[in-house]
């Protein structure tokens, strides 16, 4: 990879209900889970949700050069409106946080694998639902790591 590569970047999975947030390495190669954020589903229009407002300091905090969100695809490739969710989401972020860039990922069975993942560990119940969020943008942000250092091979 090169110098210009390097920087941590955030991982995102945005729920209806919660947003897991990971981080990377300075040097991209691992993802570690960081927080789940409680969605603001009732600031005003205009405003800037709690959820995003948190995402702001951990930005600033983590002097982070890019963030990743996960877009949920369904299993035929097709964005259905839980993609258009996260996509609206995204776009708001992005005005948010300019300028740093925000870049949609395919996060296709993220979740799933998180909680199975968990589950291994035995974790289940209250205790996954508190970290499943987390650990699925681990695995969005992990993913996305790997790729980018496939393509830079």
């Amino acid at each position: 990879m090169t110098e210009s590569w390097h920087g941590v970047r955030l991982g995102v999975d945005v729920g209806q209900v919660r947003v897991g947030v990971a981080r990377s390495d300075p040097h991209g190669v691992l993802a570690t889970p960081l927080v789940t954020l409680a969605r603001d589903l009732t600031s005003a229009e205009d405003a800037v949700p709690r959820d995003m407002a948190e995402l702001v300091g951990l930005i600033a905090e983590h002097e982070c050069v890019e963030v990743v969100v996960g877009l949920p695809v369904n299993l035929a490739g097709k964005h259905g409106p839980a993609a258009q969710n996260v996509k609206a989401y995204a776009d708001r972020l992005a005005e948010v946080i300019a300028p740093v860039p925000v870049t949609l990922t395919d996060e296709r069975m993220s979740t799933v694998v998180a909680s199975r993942r968990l589950a291994e560990r035995g974790v289940r119940g209250k205790r996954q639902r508190a970290v499943v969020d987390q650990a699925a943008a681990v695995e969005i942000l992990q993913s996305w790591l790997e790729a980018q250092r496939r393509r830079t091979r």
